[in-house]
């Protein structure tokens, strides 16, 4: 590799890594913007959505102007479908507790079931965020579709649900990294895997 390709090579990393602080950066001030309550689903689905175009090509776009842009779009609709996956969480983490704490007072069959649909559960909340920020359809689609194409092609959503873990993990371990890549990093790698299954999806026939 010749010093010109050097710096090509440095100057792609840095724009990447300044891109990804950005798009962090941008989340954490429009979650707040909307207390977190209202904004941090429509952020992240900002998120999401700049990454996809950065991945389709899109290297020259404005991030600030379309993250906005992004988040101001889908603000109603990613409230909507953030939320009921939210009520949709709780009310398992409520039956988790009635489980552990009748440790010995259930049927086995229970805890296989519960387990069953926390599998389902899973699935939707990895696919349905990428769904909405690549196409327009309603929240019952989008989870109908995340369901449907997060088992038919179980090994990205598995490779979508560790690139979430090793983030979580890092993040964790390190949590410096946390304003600057956590979300960032996780969205992008999310999108990327979600993107090899929609760019099939829209070169297919309708």
């Amino acid at each position: 590799m010749n010093g010109k390709q050097i710096v090509t090579t440095l100057d792609l990393i840095l724009r990447w890594i300044m891109r990804l602080a950005a798009i962090n950066v941008l989340w954490f001030f429009y979650s707040l913007l909307g207390f977190f309550v209202g904004g941090v689903f429509p952020a992240t689905v900002a998120a999401l959505g700049v990454s996809r175009k950065l991945l389709n090509g899109e290297q020259d776009i404005k991030i600030w102007r379309t993250f906005k842009q992004i988040y101001r779009q889908e603000f109603a609709s990613a409230n909507i479908l953030g939320w009921l996956l939210s009520v949709v969480g709780a009310l398992l983490y409520l039956n988790y507790q009635v489980i552990v704490n009748s440790a010995g007072e259930i049927i086995f069959v229970i805890p296989f079931i519960f387990y069953l649909v926390l599998f389902f559960y899973i699935i939707i909340v990895l696919w349905s965020f990428p769904l909405l920020a690549h196409y327009h359809a309603t929240w019952f689609q989008q989870i109908k579709n995340a369901l449907i194409i997060g088992l038919t092609k179980i090994h990205y959503t598995f490779a979508s649900g560790l690139v979430v873990f090793a983030v979580m993990y890092f993040s964790l371990v390190y949590p410096g990294v946390i304003p600057f890549f956590s979300i960032s990093v996780a969205a992008l790698g999310c999108m990327w895997f979600s993107m090899r299954i929609f760019w099939k999806l829209d070169q297919t026939p309708s």
